[in-house]
């Protein structure tokens, strides 16, 4: 069982290093590749455009098939897009290699999420479900900053070690993971159509969905900035961005572990909202810090509050429905990623427009109270809790 959690984990990290992986490499390689900083979030961007575009398909694709076998594919065809990147001698090269990879990705991380159900005994799915999600959350903590410290020695380098990683990784797949198909998951797969048009005609949850689509414009239009910000106002190196992210990823992942408790006392409505009001507080007043040690305190908090609420966004989308929660979740995984896309433009012409984090700050607090009305429409903050099972008290 535990060598099934760790599997999942590192699956997990690894895919989430990549993700973020182009942040505190912008500066380098908007230099090297002589482009001008508004397009610059591209290099994210693209990134993200690939996953968005195929989560809504890689998932029906896998459909009545080995996921083993799907996730072995999708993580060799990763390994080699993102060794490719280490070759990208120019912007397109570089774009057309961060596309691939994320096309690669959308065909492994959904079949960790369909695959912990099958291997993890009733009674420990959340409990390895909580081990691919602390994944994510440790690849900011420990993998980006792994990454910025191997770009000190060669832009290149995070990409080799990436590939050459996830070739490992795959390989104790093969070895350890049990075949993943299952003739009654063929049986229960093979309407998706009519799922997804279930979903389209759920209103809730294309409420929800395109709440959680807005937020993540927000909060990736910060992300990809802060090793740019860094770098421009306070003079920061490579290295030293890799270590300020680690304060920033604690604070994710300190949110992330022990947020749970403040919820189960709050309850979910209440904490969204003291979660959303909190955020847009902190960046109004972000922007004005005068020194790195302000600005590092303050997106640590930030990051903070963004570990405690995520959960909170992926709860009320499995609240919508009973009988489609992993298509919620594809869903919701394409929402992500094309707000990522969103996001990485916009910071990229805000951050040539306005001085210090002013533009992308203020930003983020406009994209904040549309997700906030958008939930007060809902009706979400009238009830009393949504059960954790999932239940709504209509």
């Amino acid at each position: 069982m535990k060598k099934y959690s760790l599997i999942f984990f590192l699956i997990m990290f690894l895919i989430g290093t990549d993700t973020f992986l182009i942040s505190p490499l912008l500066p380098t390689l908007t230099a090297l590749y002589d482009i001008p900083a508004n397009i610059s979030g591209w290099m994210v961007s693209a990134y993200a455009l690939g996953y968005a575009l195929f989560a809504l398909i890689s998932g029906p694709i896998s459909d009545g098939k080995d996921r083993k076998k799907v996730m072995l594919h999708g993580f060799v065809a990763f390994a080699i897009s993102t060794f490719l990147c280490g070759f990208a001698t120019n912007f397109t090269l570089m774009i057309t290699f961060r596309f691939l990879a994320d096309v690669s990705a959308s065909f492994v991380t959904p079949q960790v999420w369909a695959s912990i159900p099958v291997v993890s005994p009733k009674e420990k799915i959340v409990k390895t479900m909580g081990y691919a999600s602390a994944g994510l959350a440790v690849s900011q903590l420990v993998g980006v900053p792994i990454g910025s410290y191997l770009a000190a020695v060669s832009w290149r380098m995070p990409f080799f070690v990436i590939s050459v990683a996830s070739l490992l990784v795959g390989l104790v797949v093969y070895l350890l993971l049990p075949s993943l198909n299952l003739e009654s998951q063929k049986a229960e797969n093979t309407s998706f159509v009519h799922i997804y048009g279930q979903i389209l005609k759920n209103k809730k949850a294309l409420s929800y969905l395109i709440a959680y689509f807005i937020f993540q414009i927000g909060n990736f239009c910060v992300m990809t900035f802060i090793g740019s910000w860094f770098t421009r106002d306070f003079s920061l190196g490579l290295s030293s961005v890799g270590t300020a992210m680690i304060a920033i990823g604690t604070g994710n992942l300190i949110g992330t572990l022990f947020g749970n408790k403040l919820i189960s006392r709050w309850g979910i409505p209440k904490s969204l909202f003291m979660g959303l009001i909190t955020l847009m507080f902190l960046y109004l007043i972000l922007p004005f810090s005068n020194s790195f040690l302000l600005a590092e305190i303050g997106l640590t908090i930030v990051f903070l509050v963004n570990g405690f609420i995520f959960p909170l966004f992926m709860t009320t989308l499995q609240s919508t429905t009973t009988t489609a929660r992993s298509t919620v979740s594809s869903l919701s995984n394409a929402a992500m990623y094309a707000g990522t896309t969103v996001g990485g433009i916009v910071g990229g012409i805000l951050f040539t427009k306005f001085s210090g984090f002013y533009g992308i700050a203020y930003f983020t607090v406009i994209t904040y109270l549309i997700v906030l009305g958008i939930y007060i429409m809902s009706g979400i903050f009238k009830k009393v809790s949504i059960a954790s099972g999932g239940k709504d008290n209509e």
